[in-house]
């Protein structure tokens, strides 16, 4: 078992921890410049990672079901003991502050630990003179995970998890900006899991195409953009392969007009600039009722004022760096165009020190049809929207092609649960917001994704249900 801090940032291939073929440089993104670097994987070594998978497949199929979990909760242990020196690592490859590094290995922890208790040990449909039916569930062969860099960990947690759980094998591909942790995971996998049950492999955005076209793969679970997304399905059509997509959202609010403002304002900015807003479910979107839209609009304000911009290893910070130049770029050409549609109250400001900072921003005086507000910022901004015609309000978000979560805020409770059964996202809340967990099934609807993540229904998207008849 390794130690805290003894854990190398090496790809895991076919049990072996493995440099790669070329060096990519990774940047601390509250600098700007690289604090590290990792070795990339050619596409031989993919190949490696693919084949080794194969052979381990049938081995690990057969086992028993409580051994496999057994090791999930291993690897839970081992990670609450490398938990110090894998949260540093987050925050200095993607900027969100430790404590909210710390936060997501609990939540990986948590998360694998409950997919350690999960069966699914099939169901007899029928047992009478004439036959036995009885649905099972088998493996899939070979999965590969592609992840994103918002929350590198957790997402690895929801690949491999389930994955193996399940009888599979997996390739994870974590995002090129944020390898350095995962590949620290694969450090305490290997010596946990049979060689070529799990591997994890880096590279600088180049061997998805291989991974979602190879043959001997089976699946695609992929946590992303909708853009990447729709690639990802393009490219798996060839095989025909199982395809869970977890994509993009622009989680509306809903606030009606009796309630506690500064008690809403409070989670609502939480939940809205979370890791930097940089979160698929996070608030990017508040329709407040005209009643209580200033004195809502400023409390936000106040909150944006007094939130601690900087470095996620200081003391004190409470919203840390955007994670990559390009997302940087991409907030601040949402930022001028909100200017030009409507109101920045308060923040918005570019810091001026190294690294991709820009304080919280709320905006007002826009409006669906702003870009602002009709598309997914993926950054710190949030947009209030002034409401007074609460059937147009739901039209819209229903009309939104992201329709991933949601939440509706009343000091009446079923008033807001009325308005939430009107609603048609994959999660609608009320009261609360972002409130998941490894219970709790994560679907979209529209081009939010495709299938299942978390839960036992999550566990069946990585098996193939089978029939077996017999006649009597």
């Amino acid at each position: 078992m390794n130690n805290d801090g003894d854990l190398k940032a090496l790809m895991l291939i076919n049990g072996e921890l493995v440099e790669g073929a070329a060096q990519l440089d990774i940047v601390n993104p509250a600098t700007g410049k690289p604090f590290t670097s990792v070795g990339l994987a050619s596409e031989e070594q993919a190949q490696e990672a693919v084949a080794a998978a194969k052979a381990a497949f049938p081995q690990w199929a057969a086992l028993k079901h409580a051994d496999r979990q057994a090791c999930l909760v291993r690897l839970a242990d081992a990670i609450n003991a490398n938990s110090e020196a894998l949260a540093r690592a987050l925050t200095l490859e993607q900027g969100k502050p430790l404590a909210e590094a710390k936060g997501e290995l609990a939540w990986v922890e948590g998360y694998i630990r409950h997919y350690a208790t999960l069966d699914l040990p099939g169901r007899t449909v029928r047992d009478d003179a004439s036959a036995l039916a009885v649905v099972r569930y088998h493996p899939l062969g070979v999965v590969a995970g592609i992840v994103a860099w918002n929350f590198p960990l957790l997402l690895a947690g929801w690949k491999i998890g389930p994955a193996v759980l399940a009888g599979n094998a997996i390739i994870l591909k974590p995002a090129p900006t944020t390898p350095v942790a995962t590949l620290m995971l694969g450090a305490l996998c290997r010596d946990i899991f049979p060689a070529g049950v799990v591997n994890i492999i880096a590279d600088n955005n180049d061997l998805g195409p291989f991974l979602t076209n190879h043959p001997d793969i089976a699946k695609i679970s992929f946590t992303g953009s909708t853009e990447t997304g729709r690639r990802i399905m393009a490219g798996a059509s060839g095989t025909l392969k199982r395809l869970t997509l977890e994509l993009g959202g622009n989680d509306p609010a809903i606030v009606l007009d009796d309630v506690d403002v500064p008690a809403v304002a409070q989670q609502i900015f939480t939940y809205g600039f979370l890791n930097c807003g940089q979160v698929c479910l996070a608030i990017k979107r508040v329709y407040v009722h005209a009643s209580i839209h200033d004195a809502l609009c400023e409390e936000l304000a106040r909150l944006a004022r007094e939130a601690v911009v900087g470095d996620g290893l200081e003391q004190g910070t409470t919203v840390g760096p955007i994670q990559n130049r390009l997302q940087f770029e991409k907030v601040q050409a949402f930022l001028q165009q909100a200017r030009q549609d409507g109101t920045v109250i308060a923040g918005g400001e570019i810091l001026e020190r190294s690294g991709y900072f820009i304080s919280p921003a709320i905006v007002t005086n826009v409006s669906d049809g702003d870009e602002i507000v009709d598309k997914e910022q993926f950054g710190p901004i949030l947009p209030v929207i002034r409401f007074d015609d609460l059937d147009r309000v739901i039209g819209n978000i229903n009309a939104s092609p992201q329709a991933l979560g949601g939440s509706v805020w009343s000091a009446d409770t079923e008033r807001a649960i009325a308005v939430a059964n009107r609603i048609q996202t994959g999660s609608i809340w009320v009261n609360q917001h972002l409130a998941i967990g490894p219970d709790l099934p994560m679907a979209g609807f529209r081009q939010s994704g495709i299938g299942v993540e978390q839960s036992e229904e999550g566990l069946k998207e990585f098996m193939q249900i089978q029939v077996l008849n017999v006649a009597r």
